[in-house]
């Protein structure tokens, strides 16, 4: 199993990705149910001495999933939006997609 790394960075990431999805919505991240959700579940669930905590493991490793989640959905909006059809397309637009370019043609048409 990878190692997750710390809950705090975990917690900031998850905190950042309902910030992207709060913006698409228009309102303020800190009154969505999620990240009130969220913030409860991590009090709830540090460490206060220095037992082993399984709940607190558990929490970070479900954290941590949510998190690749949120971030996986967001990165494959973006790449939906970019290259989803939109229609019949010139050729030159198809050329500039991929990165090439047409050639000119002789005499100035084109």
């Amino acid at each position: 199993m990878a190692a997750l790394g710390s809950p705090l960075r975990t917690l900031r990431g998850l905190l950042r990705e309902l910030r992207h999805a709060s913006a698409r919505a228009g309102r303020p991240y800190r009154d969505t149910p999620a990240y009130q959700h969220v913030m409860a579940a991590f009090r709830a669930h540090r460490v206060t001495s220095e037992k082993l905590c399984r709940a607190q493991q558990e929490l970070h490793f479900q954290a941590a999933t949510y998190l690749c989640l949120l971030r996986s959905v967001r990165e494959h909006l973006a790449l939906h939006r970019e290259y989803h059809g939109k229609g019949e397309r010139s050729p030159r637009e198809v050329a500039g997609l991929v990165g090439f370019r047409l050639p000119q043609q002789p005499g100035g048409k084109g």
